[in-house]
């Protein structure tokens, strides 16, 4: 029903987060693709640089993972760009905008390795156009950074320490399985919807929720488990009810972007000899925004 529910017609705009309209306009599928394109030149040029060593990755999860992308993918923009990543803006839209308005107010010079994403920015001929654009660049880079780090995060929570024989990529696909960032796939009511299924009415919304088929028994064996080898034998694009990117017919653009960089950084965690504080039992997951384990604190291994 599911497949069949996201099948029957495109995502609008409103039903998209990332693309739906800003400041009261629309962003068209052009421009959203060119953002996208910009952000991807910046993950492949990121990707391609040594990654510096002596990298301490110990301390408290998302927030140690989000600090590293941001300076990996945007270290050299201008401060007022970088603070759109800041987590505590996640708070209250209003406050969001509110840093905008004032980094707005004066234009914005690049120096050399700025990010592709922050030419649009710098480019912007006055100061309602510059917040509108820098409201983009937040729209672009925040889920970016704050998705891959959370996605990281979750696999440190249910998987560490890791088989020195399972696959990072395997490892991702668990996480992704048992907490999917984004849990559920709102679609407004549509006349297509009430065709599939009688129980669905002309003016009901529907609310997807991979949260609930990642761990449906009919399609998972033993569902609720961390099995990461599970992957050696399932294709993570068509397996039936598994829609950590949404769904074949419009698949997140991001995608190719988290796995290359998420991977990066668990290497860089199984290389450093880290492991879950053994005093840390519990951890949090709120059913809001992205789904993830607000703090995992990870030090160095003894002995």
């Amino acid at each position: 029903m599911s497949h069949r529910i996201l099948s029957a017609r495109p995502a609008t705009e409103s039903e998209r987060p990332t693309f739906k309209p800003l400041q009261g306009r629309s962003i068209v599928r052009a421009q959203a693709l060119q953002q996208m394109q910009a952000i991807g030149r910046d993950v492949r040029a990121a990707l391609k640089r040594p990654i510096r060593a002596n990298i301490d990755f110990s301390g408290p999860w998302p927030h140690v993972g989000h600090l590293f992308l941001r300076d990996m993918l945007l270290g050299e923009d201008p401060h007022r760009l970088r603070f759109l990543m800041n987590r505590i803006l996640e708070l209250t839209p209003m406050l969001t905008w509110a840093v905008i308005a004032m980094g707005a107010a004066r234009p914005l010079k690049l120096r050399e390795g700025a990010s592709s994403l922050a030419a649009f920015s710098a480019a912007a001929p006055n100061y309602d156009e510059r917040r509108y654009a820098m409201g983009l660049y937040r729209r672009t880079a925040a889920p970016i950074c704050f998705t891959i780090s959370t996605l990281v995060a979750n696999a440190l929570w249910l998987g560490l320490p890791f088989d020195d024989h399972t696959s990072n990529r395997n490892i991702l696909y668990e996480a992704l399985r048992l907490l999917p960032p984004s849990w559920n796939i709102l679609r407004n009511a549509s006349p297509e919807y009430p065709v599939l299924d009688d129980r669905i009415k002309a003016n009901d919304d529907i609310l997807l929720l991979p949260l609930l088929s990642h761990r449906d028994p009919g399609l998972w064996d033993d569902p609720n488990a961390f099995r990461p080898e599970r992957w050696d034998r399932l294709d993570p694009e068509d397996h039936l009810g598994y829609l950590p990117f949404g769904h074949v017919s419009e698949r997140c653009w991001g995608r190719h972007m988290v796995m290359p960089l998420a991977e990066a950084m668990l290497d860089i965690v199984r290389d450093s000899n880290l492991v879950v504080d053994p005093h840390q039992r519990k951890a949090h997951v709120r059913l809001t925004g992205l789904l993830g384990v607000s703090q995992v604190s990870l030090v160095r291994k003894r002995g």
